[in-house]
C-alpha cells in the first residue's frame, strides 16, 4: 500500500482578519506567505512539519447555532501544543470558552470565531 499522509486541513471563515487573530495571535500559527491569489481572501498557516491549515473566507453551509457544546462531539481539527497551561491562560484572558477532554488526557476543546472546533493536546514528554 502507498503511504498517505495529511498535508493540510481547510476551514471556512467569514472574516479572515478575525480568524487570524485566533489562529495566529492566540494559537501562535505562522502565516505562510506563499499562498497564491485564489480569487477570494484567505490564509495558509504553518501547523507543524510540512502541515498547513488553510483558512478560506467563503460562505459556510454549516450553522453556528445548534452545534455540540463540547467540540469533541463535532468535526474538529486537533493541534499538539507544547504548553497547554499557558494556552489555557491565554484563552481565559481573551474570554474564549473551552471544555476539557472527556478522555482524561491533557487536552481541551474550543471554537474559533466561526464556530469551528479545535482540540488542543498537550505534547508528551
Amino acid at each position: 500500500m502507498r503511504e498517505i499522509r495529511l498535508q493540510h486541513v481547510s476551514l471556512l471563515v467569514c472574516d479572515i482578519d478575525r480568524a487570524l487573530v485566533f489562529y495566529r495571535d492566540v494559537l501562535g500559527l505562522a502565516v505562510e506567505p506563499a499562498r497564491p491569489d485564489l480569487g477570494y481572501p484567505g490564509a495558509w498557516l504553518r501547523a507543524g512539519s510540512g502541515l498547513q491549515l488553510h483558512l478560506l473566507e467563503l460562505p459556510s453551509p454549516d450553522p453556528i447555532e445548534g452545534r455540540p457544546e463540547h467540540g469533541g462531539r463535532d468535526r474538529h481539527v486537533a493541534f499538539v501544543v507544547d504548553d497547554l497551561d499557558t494556552l489555557r491562560v491565554c484563552l481565559d484572558a481573551r474570554g474564549i470558552s473551552y471544555t476539557c477532554s472527556c478522555s482524561g488526557r491533557a487536552a481541551l476543546f474550543c471554537r474559533d470565531p466561526d464556530g469551528n472546533a479545535c482540540e488542543l493536546i498537550q505534547a508528551e514528554g
